[in-house]
């Protein structure tokens, strides 16, 4: 991970820019970007989005490759110059303002630490450049090591670090000069997923601790649902829905969204008409089922979604409404709960979790049970169609048409 104010492509000193950027160090942290779009050619990598991120929190972009949340960031920062639109920091408009004179520092994926010096001299490198005295930059840098968990390794060079360690260097640097928000791109990528999980409950933390804005890039739908405040998912450049982890999981406005936050079921289905304070939705000719969340004003074609943990299995034939049979065709074997792929009667595959309560709970399921699946009407939704291709299958077909350096 990368903790410097500069992008690694230009030749500008990150000492320089980081010290630029303490000096005019503003306001609260309030990012306000405005109809803010990005044009490679005829590629359109950002659309016109209009975007709030609230001083003092931990933001997300979160989309597929290719969508463009790493261009978003990088016009933030300020290595890419929007076409059209604003980023206000504070209410003012950085868009004119270089990179250096932001006070705005980026922790890239890559460590980019410096080889031949001492972590200390790593961090310091900025408070020097700035011409911080002496004690100073020793009690700063102290304080930042603190802050990281570090304070033992100020003597160590980075090639005798793990990559974790490495990764903690790094936010130091990027923390040590105070920035208004912290850009993070994917900057903990590079590291296993165990190390990956751990830190990423550290790193929320940290931001707590120092109240400094943290805008993050992830692709990783559980880290931004671990670390965040608010979550805006992006894609085609446009951002879908912009919410609470919360509000994005259990009220998804679009299929897109359902899909790409957490894993759950979307099926085809027709809207039938009003069914008490909720409508009426057949899966098929023979499967009615009652809906009581989403749009339920809509009718004709639409989708319904819901997640994997609110579907009930019960024995086949089981009674009453909103029950469907269905064939388990697949189990998976997760620790906590074991994952059923089940073919129901109306055409749809679903997957369900069950909770691992013991060993009978855990052997008591089978390829080729027939069992009954109980939908309860307020954990499905209704949806729009999506007239979109879904974010995956979509991702190959922008990074194939994506300029060098639109990346994200």
């Amino acid at each position: 991970m990368s903790s410097t104010a500069v992008d690694p492509a230009r030749e500008n000193d990150p000492g320089t820019q980081q010290a630029d950027a303490q000096a005019v160090r503003i306001g609260t942290g309030q990012v306000s970007l405005v109809a803010l779009t990005k044009r490679f050619g005829t590629f359109t990598a950002v659309d016109a989005i209009d975007l709030e991120i609230p001083a003092g929190g931990f933001f997300s972009l979160l989309g597929p490759s290719g969508c463009g949340k790493t261009t978003t960031l990088r016009m933030i920062a300020g290595f890419e110059e929007p076409t059209s639109g604003q980023v206000l920091l504070d209410g003012r408009d950085l868009v004119r303002t270089p990179p250096s004179k932001r006070p705005v520092n980026t922790v890239f994926q890559s460590y980019a630490l410096f080889p031949h010096l001492r972590v200390f001299d790593n961090v310091a490198f900025g408070l020097r450049r700035a011409g911080v005295a002496r004690d100073e930059v020793r009690r700063q840098v102290g304080e930042a090591l603190e802050l990281v968990q570090l304070s033992g390794y100020a003597g160590r060079k980075p090639g005798q670090l793990s990559g974790g360690q490495q990764q903690r260097v790094a936010l130091a640097r990027a923390l040590v000069l105070k920035p208004a928000v912290l850009l993070l791109d994917e900057p903990l990528g590079a590291l296993d997923a165990k190390l990956r999980r751990q830190l990423q409950v550290e790193l929320k933390q940290l931001q707590a601790q120092v109240g400094i804005t943290f805008v993050y890039v992830t692709h990783d739908q559980e880290e931004a649902l671990t670390m965040s405040d608010r979550i805006a998912v992006i894609n085609h450049g446009r951002i879908e829905q912009a919410a609470s982890p919360k509000d994005l999981y259990e009220e998804p406005a679009n299929a897109f969204v359902a899909d790409f936050l957490g894993v759950s079921n979307l099926m085809d289905a027709t809207v039938a008409g009003p069914a008490g304070t909720g409508a009426r939705v057949n899966l098929s000719d023979s499967f009615p089922v009652d809906v009581l969340r989403g749009d339920i004003a809509l009718r004709g074609p639409v989708k319904v979604v819901i997640r994997p943990e609110r579907i009930g299995i019960e024995p086949a034939d089981s009674p009453g409404p909103n029950r469907v049979p269905g064939l388990v065709s697949n189990v998976v074997y997760l620790g906590s709960s074991l994952q059923l792929a089940i073919h129901l009667a109306s055409g749809h595959a679903v997957s369900a979790l069950v909770p691992n309560t013991g060993e009978e709970a855990a052997s008591a399921w089978a390829p080729g049970m027939t069992v009954s699946c109980y939908l309860p009407p307020a954990s499905l939704r209704i949806l729009a169609p999506d007239q979109a291709p879904t974010g995956q299958a979509s991702a190959g077909v922008l990074a194939a048409q994506r300029p060098a350096g639109a990346a994200g």
